[in-house]
C-alpha cells in the first residue's frame, strides 16, 4: 500500500541541497511527486510530497532525515500525510483566482489580505511575497496568492472587499481569473 509523506528541509543555501534531499527520497525507494523549494533570505526553504510503498519507508525517510541533519547542517522534519489526497487545485466546487497586492510595505499586508480571504472561505492554494527597491529608494511589497474561490462566491463581491482591505492598508489588490 502507498504510503505518502510531507518533508520538509530549511538550511543555510549552498549547492547540493537538492541534490541531496532527491538522493534521501531515491535512497529510502521513496519517490518524489511534488515539491516546492526556494532561497528566503541566506535560507533554503523545501517542501516535499513523497511516496512510497516499502513498511519501512518511514523509518528510512526519518533516519535519512537524521543523517542530513546532522551531516549538512539541515532542519528536516518529516510528516505522514493522514487520509486521502485532495484533488488538484482547483478543488471541487471552487473557480481559480490570482490575487495580487502590491504596494508600500508596511507590517499587516498579508494578515489582513488573508484575513478577508479566510473570511470569506477562500481556499490559498500558493502565497508568494517579495520586497524590492522602488525609484524612490522605499520598499515596494508585492504578494501574489493562487486561491481557490468557492462557486457559490461571486467573484465582484470578494473583489470588493479586496478593495476595501487595500484602501485601508494603502495598497493596490486585484484579482483575475488564473
Amino acid at each position: 500500500m502507498r504510503k505518502w509523506f510531507i518533508l520538509s528541509a530549511v538550511g543555510r543555501d549552498r549547492p547540493g541541497i537538492v541534490a541531496d534531499l532527491a538522493q534521501l527520497v531515491f535512497d529510502c525507494e521513496a519517490n518524489l511527486e511534488d515539491s516546492r523549494m526556494t532561497l528566503l533570505g541566506n535560507e533554503f526553504a523545501a517542501i516535499l510530497l513523497c511516496s512510497g510503498t516499502t513498511d519501512d519507508v518511514e523509518q528510512k525517510l526519518h533516519d535519512g532525515a537524521k543523517r542530513l541533519e546532522w551531516e549538512n547542517r539541515l532542519t528536516v522534519f518529516i510528516r505522514p500525510v493522514e487520509g486521502d489526497l485532495r484533488p488538484p487545485v482547483p478543488g471541487p466546487g471552487n473557480k481559480l483566482f490570482r490575487i495580487i497586492a502590491e504596494g508600500a510595505d508596511r507590517a499587516g499586508i498579508v494578515a489582513q489580505v488573508c484575513r478577508a480571504l479566510a473570511d470569506h472561505s477562500v481556499n490559498i492554494a500558493d502565497l508568494q511575497s517579495t520586497t524590492l527597491p522602488s525609484p524612490s529608494g522605499a520598499a515596494l511589497y508585492r504578494m501574489t496568492l493562487l486561491t481557490e474561490v468557492p462557486d457559490t462566491l461571486a467573484s465582484s463581491e470578494l473583489a470588493r472587499t479586496l478593495d476595501q482591505v487595500g484602501a485601508t492598508l494603502g495598497v493596490d489588490v486585484s484579482i483575475e481569473p488564473a
